[in-house]
C-alpha cells in the first residue's frame, strides 16, 4: 500500500510543479443587468479552449454568473438556467398565486385595485426601500446554492470568489471574500430604487456597480498574474433617446458605473485580455433575449481567440471544479430547524406553514413554495432561509423579517356602467386590513362601498391553531340597493333594500387553495318603494340562517387567469328558530375554468342559483346584469328567485412579455353568454337571453382596466368601465 501511495505522489509531483510554473489568470465580471448573460458565452468559449480559471473577481450581473461559475456550475448548467428561468417570477416579489395563502387570495375577490398602501403601526404611511424586495430573486440563488451551505471563505469554492457591494450610507466598496454565498450576490445586484438594499452586519449594501462595476483591482489581490476582463457596461443614451424621468434615471447611475469602469479600464497591462461584446442593441432589462446575449459574448470571445490560446493551460484543468461537477447533487440532511423571527406573528405560526421533516434531506421543492406562502401572508418583508453546518449537523435556518413598511394595508377600487340610455350605475370602494393583532395572525378586515350598492362589511378573522386551518370569524355588515319588482315579466316598482345583521362563522382552511364555513346570522331591515306605484306596500323584514360555503381557487391570476379553476358553493337555510320570518332554502353555485394555449385563453362556467321554496321576492332574490353576466344589461339589472348563466370567454394577449414586474399587458377580447331569471311566487320568466360582449383589458400599474361594450337578444346595450374586477 506505501508503494502505490509513493508511486502516485512521485506522478503527481511533475504535473504540480509544471502547474505552479503557469501564470494565475484572474476572470473580470462586470455588471448590466440582463446584458450580464453574455458573460456565459465568454465562459463558453474560455473551457472550449482550454483557459484555466484560477480566480473570479464579480459585480451585481457579474457576480450572479460568477458565483454560480465559481460554486461549480457548468456552461451548460448556466445556459439552460437562462434560458429556461421565468425572469419575471425571480425579478419580482410575488410569489406563484397557487402556493398563496388562500386567505390573501380572496382580496383579489372584490373590484378593489390590486396595488395597496400600507401602514405602520403608528398610522404612518410605509414606503419601502425599492420597487423590488427581492424576495423570489433571494429564493432562488438559497436554491441554486445550497450546495455551499458549508463554505463560509470563499477561498474554499472550486474557484476562488469576490463579489463587490456598496455600503449605501457612505459609499465606500464593500468586499465580500467571506459569508453566505447567496446573500453576498444578492447584496451585489442590488441596484439602488429598484431592489430594496440588503442588510449585512448593520451595513446597508447596494449595487457594487456604484463604486467598480469591473473590480480589476479585487482580482489582482487575488493574487493572480494576468487578467480576462469582461466589460458589458451600458453605452450612454444619446440627447435624442432621453425621452422620460426612467430615461433620465438610467442615464444618471450608467454615468456613475462608466466613470468607474473607464478608472478600472485603464489600468490594463499587455498581458491583460479585454472582451467587449457587441452588446449595443440589448438592453438591461432584455433578459427575453438570452439565447442571442449568449451568443454576443461567445462571439466576441471568439474573436480573440490567438491570445485565449496563449492561455490555455497545460496542467489538466481544475481538478476541484471537475470534482465539483462531477459529484452527485447534494440535499444535505436537516437536524434541526430554527426560526428567526422579529415579525407580529409567533414562531409557531412560521414553523407551521414548513414542511421539511427532521432528520430528512432537504426537499428544496417544498421549501419553496412554503418560502412563497409565508411571504404571502403579508407579514414579512422578506423570508429567506439557509443551512448552516455545526458539530450537530446541518440546521435548517428560516429568517422572517417583519415589513418595515408596516402590515396594515388600505385598498381603493371602482367600476361603472352605462346603458346609452341614461342609465348609469358606479360604485367606489375601499377596503382597510389591519394584521397581526396577536401571534396566530388575527386580522380584522373592513370594506365600504358607495354607489348604486352600498354596503359596510367588518369580519374579525382570528385562527384557533399556529397553521390557520381552524378559524372563527364574527362580522357585522350592512347594505342599501335598488330591487326591482318584476310580475309578468314587466318591472312594476323598484324598491330600496336596505339590511343590517351580523354573523358567526368557523372553519377550516384546505391547504392554500380552498376553504370551507359553517355560520350562523342574522339580520332585519326594510324594503321601500322607491319608483312605482305609490300603492305598493313598504315593508319590515327579520331573517335568521344556517349557512354552509364552500371555496376553492387555483387560479394563477384573477384578472386574467390562463389556468386553474374557481369554484364556490353556498347552501343556506331561513329558519323561523333564529329569527326569520319565513322558513325557505337557497343555494348557489359558481365556476370558471381556465385553459391557454400561447397567448389564447379560454375561460368557461357561470352560476346557477335557485331559490327552493316560497319567500318575498325583493329580499331573497339573485342579481344577474354587467359585463360578462348577461352583457348589455346594467349591473345588477337582471334580478330573480333563481338564475342560470352558462358563458364563455375568449381573450388572447397583444402585447409581448416582459421580463421585469412592470409587465401591464394588453387583452382583446370576446364573451358569449347564456342566461335566465325567473321567480316562484310569480309569473316572471325571463326566458333563456343570450348575450355577448367584446372588451379590451389592460394590467395598469392601479390594477386591470377594462371597457366594454355589451348587448342581448332583448335589445339591451351598455358600455362598461372597471378598473380592478375583469370577470
Amino acid at each position: 500500500m506505501f508503494r502505490l501511495v509513493f508511486f502516485l505522489l512521485m506522478l503527481l509531483l511533475p504535473t504540480a510543479g509544471f502547474a505552479d510554473s503557469q501564470p494565475k489568470t484572474g476572470l473580470v465580471l462586470s455588471g448590466g443587468a440582463a446584458r450580464g448573460l453574455a458573460h456565459i458565452g465568454v465562459l463558453k468559449a474560455l473551457e472550449e479552449r482550454g483557459v484555466r480559471i484560477d480566480a473570479i473577481a464579480g459585480t451585481s450581473m457579474g457576480a450572479v454568473i460568477g458565483g454560480l461559475y465559481a460554486s461549480g456550475y457548468s456552461t451548460e448548467e448556466l445556459e439552460k438556467l437562462a434560458l429556461e428561468l421565468d425572469w419575471q417570477q425571480v425579478l419580482s416579489d410575488d410569489p406563484p398565486r397557487q402556493d398563496v395563502p388562500f386567505r390573501r387570495k380572496q382580496d383579489d375577490r372584490d373590484f378593489l385595485v390590486k396595488r395597496k398602501l400600507s401602514f405602520r403601526d403608528d398610522g404612518s404611511l410605509g414606503l419601502p426601500l425599492g420597487v423590488i424586495q427581492g424576495q423570489n430573486l433571494a429564493l432562488l440563488l438559497e436554491r441554486l446554492l445550497v450546495h455551499t451551505s458549508d463554505t463560509r471563505d470563499f477561498d474554499r469554492l472550486p474557484i476562488p470568489f469576490r463579489a463587490v457591494a456598496t455600503d449605501i450610507a457612505n459609499d465606500k466598496k464593500v468586499i465580500f471574500s467571506r459569508g453566505h454565498l447567496p446573500q453576498a450576490i444578492r447584496a451585489s445586484m442590488s441596484i439602488p430604487a429598484v431592489f430594496a438594499p440588503v442588510e449585512i452586519d448593520g451595513r446597508l449594501l447596494v449595487d457594487g456597480g456604484m463604486v467598480d462595476n469591473i473590480p480589476m483591482d479585487v482580482a489582482r489581490s487575488m493574487g493572480v498574474e494576468r487578467l480576462i476582463v469582461v466589460d458589458i457596461g451600458s453605452p450612454l443614451l444619446k440627447r435624442d433617446q432621453l425621452l422620460t424621468v426612467v430615461d433620465v434615471l438610467n442615464q444618471s447611475i450608467t454615468m456613475m458605473t462608466r466613470r468607474n469602469s473607464e478608472a478600472q479600464l485603464a489600468t490594463l497591462r499587455p498581458e491583460d485580455v479585454l472582451v467587449q461584446p457587441a452588446l449595443a442593441g440589448f438592453g438591461s432589462t432584455d433578459f427575453g433575449r438570452a439565447e442571442q446575449l449568449i451568443d454576443a459574448g461567445y462571439r466576441a470571445a471568439n474573436a480573440l481567440d490567438s491570445r485565449l490560446l496563449a492561455m490555455r493551460s497545460e496542467s489538466g484543468g481544475n481538478p476541484a471544479l471537475s470534482l465539483a461537477r462531477s459529484a452527485e447533487p447534494r440535499t444535505p440532511l436537516i437536524s434541526a430547524v430554527e426560526i428567526e423571527n422579529d415579525s407580529k406573528v409567533g414562531d409557531a405560526v412560521i414553523r407551521r406553514h414548513i414542511r421539511q421533516q427532521v432528520g430528512e434531506p432537504l426537499d428544496l421543492q417544498d421549501l419553496q413554495k412554503d418560502m412563497g406562502t409565508l411571504y404571502g401572508l403579508d407579514y414579512f418583508e422578506q423570508v429567506e432561509y439557509r443551512v448552516v453546518h455545526g458539530e450537530a449537523g446541518n440546521t435548517l435556518v428560516v429568517t422572517a423579517r417583519e415589513k418595515r413598511t408596516g402590515t396594515d394595508y388600505l385598498r381603493l377600487g371602482i367600476n361603472l356602467s352605462d346603458d346609452f340610455r341614461g342609465d348609469s350605475a358606479f360604485n367606489i370602494g375601499a377596503s382597510y386590513r389591519k394584521n397581526g393583532i396577536n401571534e396566530l395572525g388575527a386580522e380584522w378586515l373592513t370594506r365600504i362601498q358607495l354607489g348604486a350598492h352600498q354596503e359596510l362589511f367588518t369580519e374579525f378573522y382570528q385562527p384557533l391553531d399556529a397553521g390557520s386551518r381552524w378559524f372563527v370569524a364574527p362580522n357585522l355588515h350592512a347594505e342599501n340597493q335598488n330591487i326591482e319588482s318584476v310580475m309578468d315579466n314587466d318591472p312594476i316598482a323598484e324598491y330600496r333594500l336596505q339590511r343590517y345583521g351580523y354573523g358567526l362563522h368557523v372553519g377550516r382552511q384546505i391547504a392554500n387553495n380552498g376553504e370551507i364555513r359553517f355560520g350562523i346570522g342574522q339580520a332585519w331591515g326594510e324594503a321601500d318603494v322607491r319608483i312605482g306605484d305609490p300603492e305598493l306596500p313598504d315593508f319590515n323584514f327579520e331573517e335568521g340562517y344556517y349557512q354552509l360555503k364552500y371555496s376553492f381557487d387555483t387560479v394563477d391570476n384573477v384578472d386574467f387567469p390562463r389556468e386553474g379553476e374557481d369554484i364556490g358553493l353556498t347552501l343556506r337555510q331561513y329558519d323561523e328558530g333564529l329569527g326569520s320570518d319565513e322558513r325557505y332554502r337557497q343555494w348557489e353555485f359558481k365556476l370558471d375554468k381556465a385553459l391557454s394555449h400561447g397567448p389564447n385563453t379560454l375561460v368557461f362556467g357561470g352560476r346557477y342559483g335557485r331559490t327552493l321554496d316560497d319567500a318575498e321576492v325583493v329580499t331573497s332574490s339573485f342579481m344577474l346584469g354587467g359585463a360578462r353576466q348577461l352583457s348589455g344589461f346594467r349591473q345588477n339589472a337582471l334580478p330573480g328567485q333563481n338564475i342560470s348563466l352558462a358563458r364563455l370567454i375568449y381573450f388572447r394577449r397583444m402585447t409581448p412579455r416582459s421580463f421585469l414586474p412592470l409587465d401591464f399587458p394588453l387583452y382583446l377580447g370576446a364573451s358569449l353568454e347564456r342566461g335566465r331569471a325567473w321567480n316562484n311566487d310569480n309569473e316572471f320568466d325571463s326566458g333563456y337571453i343570450n348575450a355577448g360582449s367584446v372588451f379590451i383589458g389592460y394590467e395598469t400599474p392601479l390594477g386591470p382596466l377594462n371597457f366594454s361594450y355589451g348587448l342581448n337578444d332583448e335589445a339591451e346595450r351598455a358600455l362598461y368601465m372597471n378598473l380592478g374586477r375583469s370577470f
